[in-house]
């Protein structure tokens, strides 16, 4: 078993400063709603403005002109792993996400920075950032500045920009009837971080985890090529059930999700048979379990694990059958080797089916 190495011995277990980890970090999607809903959170929406929080959409985009929309989103949290460098690839992993699901191409990045300076050497902090560079660099992308600030928990992610033609926009509302839902990555990091963080998590479990969190979803503007492609979101903190959920409210149609096909990460199931499950699991099926169908015959695991937080999680893409074929094989070149058929999208109200 493994806690992940941590910058010095000397130094406290990144986790160990925050509440909180990863995706696991944001408020429950009900308490958001309520919190939103009561804020008068829309303001001004221009014409130019071809998405906003209408629909929980992963990033705002602007129409610049007849071929540019600007594609803009911010995402930080607390430390998921003890490890600097590889929680500021994460972080910066998971911040870019959002563009690429848009069918957007990152342009640059400016960095937040909230971390303990008195618990942390310079070092440590130093090692985050570097590893969101790494991330930025691999990406093709420059962080053209930030901003930091002195904070209890060490806090780290971008605010993420990206270019997309007005064509291209694909948004996780867009689903049609008739669909079928493709799935890029196996689920189970939140299980992963609860095991870690208890220090029952065995190391290959642990290369699994950084491997599929440091993953960029470079796949979302190859997708938005394709006319099959209808819809794409990335499943993180509210889980699978809660971004098929989304896709389900934004197009106005039911979705179902076939429970023995979803991949899940080496060992999940059986680390979430033994407990290992995050606070913000259960919090998310409080706020949205009641428009969830849970089918007989579920694994005890199932609505744990569909609930369960992804940090830097993988793309649900909603397609025509015909194209389905072209949308793995595209998953495949990409190297997401175990993307999957999982479900699909059918006239009905707005929920969301796990059988």
């Amino acid at each position: 078993m493994t806690a992940a190495p941590t910058a010095s011995t000397l130094t406290p277990r990144l986790t160990s400063l925050s509440h909180g980890g990863g995706c696991g970090c944001k408020i429950a999607p009900g308490v958001l709603a309520q919190i939103l809903q009561s804020s008068g959170a829309a303001g001004v929406m221009p014409p130019e403005l071809l998405v906003g929080i209408e629909t929980a959409d992963d990033a705002a985009v602007y129409q610049l002109n007849d071929s540019q929309a600007l594609v803009a989103t911010t995402d930080f949290f607390m430390p998921i792993v003890d490890d600097p460098y590889e929680f500021g690839r994460i972080a910066a992993t998971n911040a870019l996400s959002d563009v690429y699901a848009m069918g957007g191409r990152p342009i640059m990045a400016l960095a937040l920075v909230a971390m303990p300076v008195n618990q942390l050497p310079v070092d440590v902090i130093a090692a985050i950032i570097r590893g969101g560079q790494d991330v930025c660099r691999a990406a093709g992308i420059p962080i053209a500045g930030g901003h930091t600030i002195d904070s209890v928990e060490p806090i780290y992610g971008l605010v993420a920009m990206g270019l997309v033609h007005p064509d291209r926009v694909r948004r996780n509302a867009g689903a049609r009837a008739g669909d079928l839902l493709v799935l890029a990555k196996p689920l189970g990091v939140g299980v992963y971080s609860a095991a870690l963080k208890k220090e029952q998590l065995a190391d290959a479990h642990y290369r699994e985890m950084i491997a599929s969190t440091t993953q960029l979803n470079t796949p979302g503007p190859l997708l938005a090529d394709l006319p099959g492609v209808h819809a794409i979101t990335d499943v993180t903190g509210f889980g699978l059930a809660g971004h098929g959920l989304e896709m389900a409210r934004g197009a106005g149609l039911s979705v179902r999700i076939d429970w023995a096909r979803v991949p899940l990460l080496p060992g999940v199931a059986e680390l979430a048979a033994q407990g290992f499950v995050t606070g913000a699991s259960g919090r998310n099926w409080a706020g949205y379990g009641a428009d969830v169908a849970l089918g007989a015959g579920l694994p005890a695991t199932a609505q744990a694990l569909a609930s369960d937080p992804q940090t830097s999680g993988g793309l649900l893409v909603a397609c025509a059958p015909d194209s389905v074929d072209e949308v793995l094989a595209l998953f495949a070149r990409e190297g997401f080797a175990r993307a999957a058929v999982i479900g699909g999208v059918e006239a009905g109200p707005a929920r969301l089916e796990l059988r």
